[in-house]
């Protein structure tokens, strides 16, 4: 609407202009190098008129022919620049769909169109992943690392290269250095913890925990169990150290944290017990107990009475049952009190409680070992031991990331290097993963293990 009357008020004033003219008539003459021109005014404004239509007509050309070749410059550009984006689009889409050859081409096509390295490298590093060369892909992750737009990006490329190779010195280096540069970014943060608590270093996967909690990589609220597993991993490596007085520390900071957290509470009971202080020995157990009953916390809570007489010790157990009667660890631990005792009718009661709540393998055992005890190696133990094969598995520690089984509790699973990932549960629930043999941790065992300070062995029960 604004351009139509600004349309029609210039035809306007050009209506207006020519009728002033043409209302007052008269004539112009122009004598110039012995040339006379006389003509009216209004033909020498039209003159006028058309000589500037066509001055500004010839200068639009002459502008036009200067700046073509710069124009078709900068259209054959863009239309190069638009290919390679398009190249650069459809080599993303090969590697997402695992197509290497077509990875491979889209990559060179895009790298030869767009003179971007930042752009590019990313796609021709993923193109030579897929096609298996590790060694090119490195050269493009570490020609990232030289622009600062890119360093990142390279650095995560060379760590997830190192944790192929299981290096993971390398790989703690370079998460380090994607922490640096960026402090708020979460994949630094947890693949750091990570790796510290599969290499031992607990107290650096302290820190790491904390500079991931930071990060919001982790959940504020999950921060005290994690550290509470870190601190029952130090105590027990103090304890197999013979640091009693640390460990204890350690320990009962560890069981403030989760007292659900059924290593930490053993351990905490246990060096209570034998430092002498059987109250708060029992006082751990019983708190884990209430959570999740289990046989390491049945044999500290035995070390805690600290009887000699084996009628004394099936009294302290039948207290342990009636914490919870409905749990199958109590009178598992019961009965193999009553078998020491040589009380064999309540041995049989607690076990045939035991295996109408689970029969598992180790309650079948346990039939046959109460057999043995009571009648010598006959036809009845035998039975029980040929039903052990056909028996519901027996829980284990379960990595809930990888399904691998360990022998012993670790805060890092020795398949997967999941942080915090075990958990207590029957092998029948698990992944058919999970079917893969008990794994002992490589840190337990270099440090003595856990079980000469705790009396355990869950693969034995």
């Amino acid at each position: 609407m604004r351009k139509a009357l600004l349309f029609f008020l210039k035809v306007g004033l050009l209506v207006a202009a020519a009728v002033w003219i043409a209302r007052r008539p008269g004539t112009v003459q122009i004598e110039w190098q012995g040339w006379l021109i006389e003509t009216s005014v209004g033909v020498l404004a039209l003159g006028a008129l058309m000589i500037a239509i066509l001055a500004a007509v010839l200068y639009s050309l002459w502008r036009f022919l200067l700046g073509s070749p710069g124009a078709f410059g900068r259209y054959r550009q863009s239309a190069r620049r638009e290919r390679g984006y398009l190249a650069l689009t459809q080599g993303m889409v090969a590697v997402a769909a695992g197509d290497r050859e077509a990875a491979r081409k889209f990559a060179r096509k895009a790298d030869v169109l767009l003179n971007e390295p930042p752009l590019t490298l990313l796609l021709s590093a993923q193109a030579a992943q897929l096609n298996g060369d590790e060694q090119a892909a490195r050269k493009y992750f570490e020609a990232m690392l030289e622009r600062p737009e890119t360093e990142f990006l390279g650095l995560r490329g060379l760590l997830t290269q190192a944790l192929k190779a299981g290096d993971g010195r390398r790989a703690a280096e370079l998460a380090q250095r994607a922490q640096a540069l960026q402090p708020k970014a979460q994949w630094p943060a947890l693949t750091l913890l990570e790796l510290e608590a599969k290499e031992g270093h607990w107290t650096d996967a302290e820190d790491a925990l904390e500079k991931a909690v930071k990060a919001k990589a982790i959940p504020a609220a999950e921060a005290p169990r994690h550290r509470a597993a870190l601190l029952a991993e130090r105590a027990r490596m103090a304890a197999a150290l013979g640091r009693t007085e640390e460990a204890l520390t350690l320990a009962q900071k560890a069981h403030d944290l989760n007292p659900g957290l059924i290593p930490a509470a053993a351990l905490l009971a246990t060096l209570r017990a034998r430092t002498g202080n059987a109250k708060a020995a029992r006082r751990a157990v019983e708190n884990a107990w209430r959570i999740q009953p289990h046989a390491d916390l049945a044999d500290a809570w035995g070390e805690a009475g600290g009887e000699a007489d084996s009628l004394a010790r099936v009294k302290r157990f039948e207290a342990l049952v009636a914490l919870d009667p409905g749990s199958v660890e109590g009178h598992l631990a019961l009965a193999r009190a009553a078998i020491v005792a040589k009380l064999w009718g309540e041995a049989a009661n607690h076990l045939r409680i035991a295996r109408d709540m689970a029969p598992t393998a180790r309650v079948h055992r346990l039939l046959a070992e109460l057999s043995r005890a009571e009648h010598g190696d006959g036809a009845e133990a035998r039975e029980w031991l040929a039903k052990v094969a056909g028996a519901a598995p027996d829980p284990a520690w379960t990595c809930a990331r990888c399904g691998a089984e360990h022998a012993l509790w670790s805060a890092s699973c020795h398949r997967c290097g999941g942080f915090d990932t075990l958990s207590w549960g029957r092998g029948a629930t698990l992944p058919a993963t999970s079917a893969a043999p008990a794994i002992a941790p490589p840190a337990a065992a270099a440090a003595g293990t856990l079980a000469p300070a705790l009396g355990t062995d869950i693969a034995s029960r």
